[in-house]
This record gives structure tokens, sequence and C-alpha cells, in this order.
């Protein structure tokens, strides 16, 4: 029997976008918690769900002789979570629950059957939990609970309560790389290569984001920016390279450029080795300079995706964005003059946006060009000060442990349909800008997609009125 284990409740093949997709990474936090309380002398097991079944997994908490079971929860695997938190009191284990979402709805997730909440980085808190529960501290000392830094928990009363925040790592360095041997990441790297002719890894060099984004949620690593030593991710990818032979990489950074001169250092490194792996990362716009892209490319960077959110710099100002449209759009074009392939994310809906900042956002990508461009209706995520400013006006559409925060509705707004045409007028226009762009115009195409973006156009203006009651 284990001292813990460990699972996420994200299923796979019960996601039909995903099944579409089929580009699967592993749970470096769960693999991360591993790895440490391993190395402190707990015996841990990892449930990898992603290519498993909810009924195998019930099935292993049944029949398993009971202890102590971590989860990681969330926006998109809320309910799996609750369902799994059920079967597991059920059978007799001590349910621990954490991640990006349950630090914010740590009540919530207590009612619905964990006995303790980790909210922040898990590897200190689960430690210092497994050792009490290890030495049967319910028996010795009523108040145990109350002096677990970073946990929340309910009393004999149901009353609520959260304990003070525990101190970031921070030192990344001393902590161990994740523990891939815990799961069959193989399988990861070979569903890729099947799927998509190569296969693909992941891994992180930093933890956390100092940026100050309204909608952007920073409940595990808090608005930090703690970075690994460069020559140990080298080391890293290297073991990574060797062992799983992947043919490219996916850097899990929240911001991969932030720190310059550590991605110099890095490059160097390795360059020093003779290591090249293509990879994609995530960026800031004003993260970007000629520099920084070069020694991207020459690292093997062949996408770099960059928040812009919207073309409007009135509504990237209200959102604390810190990014001008014009960055924007000189990132993407120096991302192509190295023939770096650009990908943008986009919003609808932010409060406060109009017409004319739905046409500027149109006008934004339109002019960049990005190679991929996803768009979403904007959704106040607890804990953030965009689901502040909005709370009032929020709708929940389903019982909490069946539903996400995407699901819920904001008094107000404009509809669905309004934003179905937003995002059609978009497409076509970028469409039409390309066709002009390439000089390889044809007459019947340009009359096809002048008509639909009349239509996508007519239906914006007649949906504008309809709002969320």
């Amino acid at each position: 029997m284990p001292d813990l284990l460990l699972t996420h409740g994200y299923f796979l093949f019960e996601d039909p976008k995903e099944i579409q997709i089929m580009k699967p990474y592993a749970p470096l936090g769960i693999l991360y918690l591993c790895s440490h309380l391993r190395r402190e002398g707990f015996d841990v097991d990892v449930f990898d769900t992603t290519f498993s079944s909810r009924a195998a997994l019930f099935q292993h908490l049944r029949t398993e002789k009971p202890s102590v079971l971590g989860i990681y929860a969330n926006l998109m695997t809320r309910g799996n979570a609750v369902e799994i938190m059920a079967v597991a009191h059920e059978a007799g284990w001590r349910v621990i629950v954490g991640g990006p979402e349950p630090g914010a709805y740590a009540q919530e997730y207590l009612e619905a059957g964990a006995e303790f909440v980790v909210f922040g980085e898990g590897e200190a808190t689960l430690q210092e939990l497994l050792t009490a529960l290890r030495a049967n501290a319910d028996a010795d000392d009523p108040n145990w609970k109350s002096k677990i830094a970073g946990a929340a928990y309910l009393d004999e009363a149901g009353g609520f309560h959260q304990n003070a925040a525990r101190a970031q790592i921070a030192d990344l360095d001393a902590q161990p790389w994740p523990a891939r041997h815990a799961i069959d990441l193989h399988r990861y790297v070979e569903t890729w290569r099947t799927h998509h002719q190569q296969g693909s890894v992941n891994f992180i060099t930093a933890r956390g984001c100092p940026y100050r984004c309204r909608w952007c949620s920073h409940q595990v690593y808090g608005q930090t920016h703690r970075r690994r030593d460069p020559i140990k991710v080298v080391d890293e990818v290297e073991w990574l390279m060797k062992e799983y032979t992947p043919d490219i990489a996916w850097v899990s950074d929240d911001v991969f450029t932030i720190n310059h001169d550590w991605i110099r250092k890095y490059s160097a490194e390795m360059r020093r080795r003779g290591l090249h792996i293509p990879f994609e990362c995530i960026s800031r716009a004003d993260r970007l300079n000629e520099e920084m892209l070069d020694l991207l490319a020459e690292l093997g960077c062949f996408r770099i995706w960059i928040g812009s959110e919207s073309g409007s710099q009135r509504l990237l100002d209200s959102m604390d964005r810190g990014v001008k449209v014009e960055q924007v759009q000189r990132a993407v074009q120096m991302s192509r003059e190295r023939k770096i392939q650009s990908g943008m994310f986009l919003m609808w809906g932010y409060e406060g946006e109009e017409m004319e900042d739905i046409e500027a956002t149109i006008r934004h990508v339109s002019t960049a060009q990005p190679d991929i461009f996803f768009t979403t209706v904007s959704y106040p995520i607890k804990g953030t000060p965009y689901y502040q400013q909005i709370q009032s006006k929020l709708v929940q559409l389903a019982p909490w442990g069946k539903s996400s925060d995407r699901e819920i509705k904001i008094r107000g707004r404009h509809s669905k349909a309004y934003y179905a045409h937003a995002d059609k007028l978009l497409r076509d226009e970028v469409q039409l800008a390309r066709i002009s762009a390439s000089g390889a115009e044809d007459d019947r195409i340009i009359a096809d997609l002048s008509m639909k973006i009349s239509a996508s156009r007519q239906g914006l203006l007649a949906t504008q009125c309809e709002v969320e009651a």
C-alpha cells in the first residue's frame, strides 16, 4: 500500500475534441509532486488517467487497500475530480485535492468530499500532511490540521478553515526532475508520432508569471517568476532526447522569453553540447526582439504563441496586459522573417467590448497575418480581478460539481450568436486579406468570401441588441 496515490482525472478518450487533436502531454504537476515525495522517503504511485478510463480508476480505488489519494484538478476537470472524490471517500481513502482551481474553491471541494485542499505549490505541504498522517496525528493532537501551512480543511462541525499560505520553493534547482518513469511517457511520444509523424515531450524551465493580466489565474505560483539554472535545464533536455527520442518539444512555461540573459545562456549551452530539438513555446510581444528571435530560431523554435487577446488597445489596457497592439504585429513580422510560425490567442466578450473593438481585432489579425489563431469567448476564473469585477453579473447554469467557470452566464453580455458572427467575420476577413497579400487572386473565391463577410456583418448587426438575461 503506497503512502499516496496521485491522479489527475483527465480522460483523453472521453474528450471528442482531444480525440481529434491527439496531442497529449505528460501531467508534469503531479510528476513533480511524485519525485519530491519519493526523494523524501514516501512510497508514491501515479494512476495516470490520460489513456485510462474512469471505470478502471474506480475499480482501482474500490479494490486496492485505501490510503491517501491526491487529485490534481483544474477548471476543465472539476466534474471528474468531484466524482473521483466521491468514489474514493466511499472506498475509505483520505482525499487531498490541489491544482490551479481548488485554491479558489476550497470550501466547495471540501464539502464535495476532500479532507484537505492544498493551495499554492504542493510539494512541501503534501510532505508535511503525509508526515502527520503517517504519524497518526489525529490521535495525538486534535489541532494538528490548523498548523499545516498551505492547506484548507473543515472542522468536525463543518466549519471552513484556510491556513496561512506556504512560502514558495526558492531554489527550483534543488528539486528533482518530474518522475516521468512513474507513467508510460513512451505512449505519449508514440501517440504524437502516430497521429502527427513527430513524437513530442514537454518540460518547464521556470515557475510562475510576474505579469498582472486581470483574467489570468495565479493560484499555484502567485505572481512570481522563479527560473531554473539553464545548464541544469539543458541536462534535462539532453536526458529527454536520449531516453525518449522525441522529434519536437513543448516548453510549458507561462512565458518562455521573460529573462533574456537566461535565453542567451541556455542557447550557448545547447550550442556547446551540439543539441538541437525543434520546439514551440509561449511568449509576450514585449519580451521579443530581434536578438531573442534569432536565438529562438537557432535553438529550433518552429512556432511561438503570442498572447494577443484583442486588437483594441483600449481593451488591452483595461485587461492590464501591458502590451501594445503594434508590439504584437511587430513580433509576428519578426517571427515570419525567421521562418518561425506565429500563433495568436484572442478573446471575445471581455467586459466593456464594443463593436469598434471587434472591428479593431479583425483589422489587427488581418494585418498581422499570424499562421494560426484561436478565439474564445472570455470567461471569468474565480480568484482573478476579472471575476471580482463582474461577479455580481454571474449566473451559474448548472450545479457547481457538474460545471466549470466556462459554463457561467454573464448578465448583460452579448449572445452566443453575436460572438459566432464575430468569429465567422474574423476568419473570412483574415482569409480575404491572405489571398490579397499572396497576389494569387481568384475572382470566384473573392466573390464568395465577400458574400460571407457581408452576411456575417449583417448577422453581427442583427444580434447586437441580444444580451444574456
